[in-house]
């Protein structure tokens, strides 16, 4: 039975980051995160790349089907500020017809030897719509309240249930101070299931 390494989600994750992200190797401001859970773990991204931006990368086997995909891009679309689609050829199609203009998307391309490789079709943009409660929700509840501490926050607000650290750190911090905070947070944890991949 011939085996197709583009049924295989776990080698097309490792060719991602080894060969289509491979700009990234070596530079230590750049977080790289395998299934990082989003709005605690409501749905999680297959890849997440923190660089300047955090960019999402979810990935659709040939062995997949695109079921779960409109429920995924929910979350997706207020949670991540960038995302791309990385399909098997047979989802390209039907993903560029569900994904927002902005989404980019890349193709699954098993070579002739077995290798997998990547075509770009659509360059991710910045996502529109992002929802900056979500995104404060990647931060822990003790990294929230040093965050607002720093700040100058009152005692009432940094002593706050986490739900309303959130939503006074969205209303507060513009994004493009809360994404690098969050950044430097998670970089910064010694013990947590989605630890950052070494480069």
């Amino acid at each position: 039975m011939e085996v197709h390494r583009t049924n295989n989600e776990r080698e097309i994750r490792t060719a991602l980051k080894t060969r289509h992200l491979r700009h990234h190797r070596g530079r230590d401001d750049v977080l790289m995160i395998d299934e990082l859970g989003l709005a605690h773990a409501r749905s999680r991204i297959d890849l997440a790349v923190f660089n300047g931006h955090l960019h999402g990368y979810e990935i659709k086997s040939a062995a997949d089907t695109l079921g779960r995909l409109p429920r995924q891009l929910a979350t997706y679309m207020g949670a991540l500020q960038k995302l791309t689609l990385v399909v098997a050829t047979r989802h390209l199609e039907a993903a560029a017809a569900i994904a927002p203009e902005w989404c980019g998307m890349t193709e699954i391309v098993e070579g002739p030897r077995g290798g997998i490789t990547f075509t770009s079709h659509r360059r991710a943009r910045v996502n529109p719509g992002l929802d900056p409660f979500m995104l404060a929700h990647l931060l822990w509840h003790p990294e929230a309240q040093n965050l607002l501490r720093a700040r100058g926050a009152s005692n009432a607000d940094v002593n706050a249930p986490r739900v309303r650290l959130y939503r006074v750190l969205a209303d507060e911090v513009p994004v493009r101070e809360l994404a690098p905070a969050i950044k430097a947070a998670m970089a910064s944890r010694t013990r947590w299931r989605d630890h950052p991949q070494p480069l």
